[in-house]
């Protein structure tokens, strides 16, 4: 009995040591004492190349506290960042090939996605629109007849189409290499609007303001986008991950982040605010 119990316990005791080992991409991770993070070129102000050259923006940001919640629940030194600049159509592919570990840009969670890849708990909320000059249509009704450009693999490329047909609006939907393609061709007059998220627009426009051309905003959100960081399937990464974003969100680091990155646009609205406080979770 006694020769049992000892078996019992050092079985017990080498599990336990077992389940707290890093596996899968944490291991990845503590090994190379490196983590890729995916980021966006021209996605202000979420993800985007700054002025020196370096990756920026709320969700840039946002990962690099997540990074720093890694270290100190794995108890590891400042891990060495490999940025890696992903697009709207090759991103879920870098995540699945291994080539980033999270994405850190305007990523939509969807259950499509999921069928691919994981996601974290959610990071923002936005709501979907199109952008055209000053004089162009400010609903979707006005978009009859009309060019709209979007980005490809984005959601608003699906969503909208499926809208348009549902409201038998008859525009031609075509793909555009980025943010920057787009507003140029809206300058050209080549397409007449772009969907995209209404702050990344915004946020483009601020960058871009191409010749003095006044841009416009239509009225009307065509879908809600609610972002999230992209990963491969990986449990135990994504709790990590988890844990280091309610961290984030309970402290005040929240509002250091938001105040940076939005205070131009003013306060949290109140469904962003409630999606904050209910992805605190205690340990």
């Amino acid at each position: 009995m006694h020769r049992l119990l000892m078996f019992v316990l050092a079985v017990s005791l080498a599990a336990g040591a077992s389940a707290q080992t890093p596996t899968g991409t944490l291991k990845k991770i503590v090994d190379a004492r490196t983590i890729a993070l995916g980021y966006r070129v021209v996605a202000a102000p979420f993800s985007f190349v700054g002025p020196d050259g370096v990756p920026t923006g709320y969700t840039v940001e946002l990962c690099k506290r997540v990074v720093a919640g890694l270290e100190q629940q794995l108890k590891l030194p400042a891990l060495k960042i490999h940025w890696v600049p992903v697009t709207s159509d090759d991103r879920i592919a870098k995540v699945k090939l291994g080539e980033i570990d999270l994405e850190c840009g305007t990523t939509t969670a969807t259950f499509g996605r999921m069928e691919q890849v994981d996601f974290s708990s959610l990071t923002f909320i936005d709501g979907a629109t199109f952008l055209s000059l000053v004089d162009g249509p400010p609903r979707l009704a006005g978009l009859e007849g009309r060019t709209v450009g979007v980005l490809a693999g984005s959601t608003s490329e699906m969503r909208l189409a499926a809208l348009l047909k549902e409201r038998l609006i008859s525009a031609k939907i075509v793909r555009v290499e980025d943010e920057t393609d787009a507003v140029q061709k809206l300058v050209d007059k080549r397409i007449d609007a772009f969907a995209n998220e209404r702050l990344t627009l915004i946020g483009r426009v601020l960058l871009a303001q191409p010749d003095g051309a006044k841009f416009a905003l239509a009225e009307e959100d065509f879908s809600i986008e609610p972002y999230a960081l992209m990963m491969r399937r990986d449990p135990d990464f994504r709790l990590a991950v988890n844990r280091a974003l309610a961290r984030i969100y309970s402290g005040p680091a929240l509002e250091e982040l938001y105040n940076a990155w939005f205070a131009k646009f003013g306060k949290p609205s109140p469904v962003l605010a409630s999606m904050y406080l209910l992805q605190i979770y205690g340990e």
